[in-house]
């Protein structure tokens, strides 16, 4: 079982941190970062923020604090370094990536979207349009807010392109089976972009086996600051426009990053290694040192920690006639994160979430970039859900308060 209070130790702003009397459900949103990735941060901005990779000593410990952080990522999700884009953001990410799609369509081509995505990974495809592209939507079921694969199927065709579907739903929270879904798109011959922005926090994905050919998630709320990860495979990068400055096209890291890079954020990465590493060797061999293999493990135990303390929630929300719940009401197997979003019949989500924080109780309302979803649901896309998003630093004590808390506000 996950050693939950060693997890926290690794957290200054969970056990000596002006907000750690706080319980922090908002990590959806954005989660808390370990020391080990915090300290790299601080060390970068304090001892080497200069330019990377020139002749002084000072150069080359930046570059070198780089190349750790490109090394961390690419092997925590079975990548290689050449294979990564870090850019500011997921968004930004995948609209450039849209931008070297572009090119490659002809009139008529369809592009696959769902309208369960955050807007990040919708309206930069549907703005393809504009090149003659013909957007098919793969819609949710407006009851639960989940996608059946079965309507997938109708609407792939020798015309299929490009499919684009988030891998785990920041609103709806449903896992989807990636790697069987990606074969059947390949049949078609279609490229296959995954988010996984809400997936990432929950589940290390092996990119080599999901069948992606695209797969996109955001560091920060990945334990680490503000980035965007973008892995490529090498066929379909390939196929790309690239969109950096003409004379760094060869550049793996830049050929599709047409800004400069965060160097600091990107030298903070590499402590992603440090708190796997310690996290691991606290519940398993002290001698496994594969980055991959310990992130499996680990992750694994963050899985069975999150289903525990993400059911009681469920089962307290169920248990109550005047609530929705969005999605499966039940964790089993990884069928669905910690991410949970419902709506009240008597209150707005803005006031429930009002009502939490006044219990010291921080999670979040409205449509979090998903307002497509949130409106085919028949939701107020602007008052949305009330979203309690937890991870797997959040413990049994905080999920008592907010239990609790929620009673006395309902």
């Amino acid at each position: 079982m996950l050693d939950v209070s060693f997890v926290r130790s690794q957290y200054k702003v969970l056990t000596i941190g002006e907000y750690s009397d706080w319980a922090f459900f908002e990590n959806a949103g954005g989660s808390y970062i370990p020391e080990q990735v915090l300290g790299g941060f601080v060390e970068f901005l304090g001892e080497y923020k200069v330019q990377p990779y020139g002749p002084s000593a000072i150069a080359r410990c930046a570059g070198e604090a780089m190349d750790a952080g490109y090394a961390a990522i690419a092997e925590m999700i079975n990548a290689r370094p050449d294979e990564i884009t870090i850019g500011p953001s997921t968004t930004l990410n995948t609209y450039v990536l849209a931008q070297g799609i572009r090119r490659t369509l002809k009139p008529g081509d369809e592009i696959i979207v769902t309208n369960q995505d955050h807007e990040a990974n919708i309206g930069c495809w549907r703005r393809l349009a504009e090149e003659g592209a013909v957007i098919r939507e793969w819609s949710v079921d407006p009851k639960t807010g989940l996608l059946d694969p079965a309507d997938l199927e109708n609407l792939l065709s020798d015309k299929t392109r490009l499919v684009c579907f988030t891998l785990c739903s920041n609103v709806v929270a449903s896992i989807h089976d990636v790697a069987k879904l990606c074969e059947r798109i390949h049949q078609t011959g279609a490229l296959v972009v995954g988010d996984g922005v809400s997936l990432a926090p929950h589940h290390a994905l092996d990119v080599q086996a999901s069948g992606l050919d695209f797969y996109c998630f955001s560091t920060y709320k990945t334990y680490a600051p503000h980035t965007g990860v973008m892995w490529a495979r090498g066929s379909a990068m390939s196929q790309l426009t690239p969109q950096g400055h003409y004379f760094n096209n060869e550049s793996p890291r830049y050929r599709m990053n047409p800004t400069g890079p965060l160097h600091a954020e990107i030298g903070a990465l590499a402590g992603l290694r440090g708190y796997i590493d310690i996290l691991y060797k606290h519940h398993f061999d002290q001698n496994e040192t594969n980055l991959r293999k310990q992130t499996e493990a680990v992750f694994g135990l963050f899985a069975a920690h999150e289903e525990k303390i993400g059911n009681r929630v469920l089962d307290f929300l169920a248990s109550r006639d005047d609530l929705r719940v969005v999605g499966e009401h039940h964790i089993d197997q990884g069928n669905r994160a910690s991410t949970i979003a419902f709506t009240s019949s008597s209150k707005t989500s803005s006031s429930i979430a009002t009502g939490l924080a006044q219990h010291k109780i921080a999670c979040g309302s409205g449509n979090f970039y998903a307002r497509r979803c949130v409106e085919s649901m028949g939701i107020d896309a602007e008052d949305g859900v009330v979203r309690v998003s937890m991870v797997h630093y959040n413990n049994d004590e905080e999920v008592s308060r907010l239990l609790a808390a929620l009673d006395s506000v309902l």
